[in-house]
């Protein structure tokens, strides 16, 4: 017959236990140190070489690359030199895979048939394409919902979208940016620095997009 708590085990079982959780304590500890240096060792490396980034748009055309005085630094607004901007393939610059395709801020109400309808917020109708290497593009103010999704892998020159002016926007534009390192950085075309750097004041720049198909280039 048991006598005594039979929920209290001998010291010697104790101890052992208190061992045991302690040696699962530390292993658990090690694995989470673990894991968190491979989380950190990415973000603390360099970025890599910079893509040989396109212009967003087709092949041949040429386009007007802006800025103005409280646009923000490196930031580029891209207008056709012909034609009507509303609709326009915006293509991506450089290959890689699709971190957000959605709304950012909101949409607000300019259409081609409604052109002076109220401004939305932010960037409205949006793409981000992550390059590798820590480099990354920005696609905003387009027309409608990205024709890529989150997750997806995409060629130099697939079409992402259409020029439009959704969110903050005064009129149909392409808003682009290239990102080295989670900061924004002078677009370069075609291996060329583009000239928009600082927004101190309103000034433009032309260039024609080499982003053709191969053999085209």
């Amino acid at each position: 017959m048991t006598t005594g708590d039979p929920t209290r085990l001998p010291r010697r079982h104790r101890r052992r236990g208190g061992r045991v959780a302690l040696a699962l304590g530390v292993g658990a500890t090690l694995v989470v140190l673990a894991v968190g240096a491979v989380v950190a060792v990415p973000l603390l490396l360099p970025p890599g070489p910079r893509p040989l980034f396109q212009l967003p748009v087709p092949c041949g055309e040429t386009w007007q690359l802006g800025t103005y005085p409280g646009h923000d630094d490196y930031d580029v607004d891209m207008y056709p030199t012909r034609g009507e901007a509303w609709g326009r393939p915006v293509l991506a610059s450089y290959a890689g895979k699709v971190t957000e395709a959605g709304i950012n801020g909101s949409l607000g109400e300019r259409t081609p048939d409604n052109p002076d309808g109220a401004r939305g917020r932010g960037g409205g109708y949006w793409v981000k394409i992550d390059h590798g290497g820590r480099w990354e593009t920005q696609y905003l103010h387009l027309l409608e919902p990205p024709l890529v999704e989150v997750g997806q892998r995409v060629a130099q020159g697939d079409q992402i979208g259409r020029v439009g002016s959704t969110g903050n926007s005064g009129a149909p534009h392409l808003h682009y940016e290239q990102r080295q390192g989670w900061e924004k950085v002078e677009t370069h075309f075609d291996g060329v620095p583009s000239g928009i750097t600082h927004d101190d004041r309103e000034y433009t720049v032309r260039r024609e997009s080499n982003n053709c198909p191969p053999g085209r280039r």
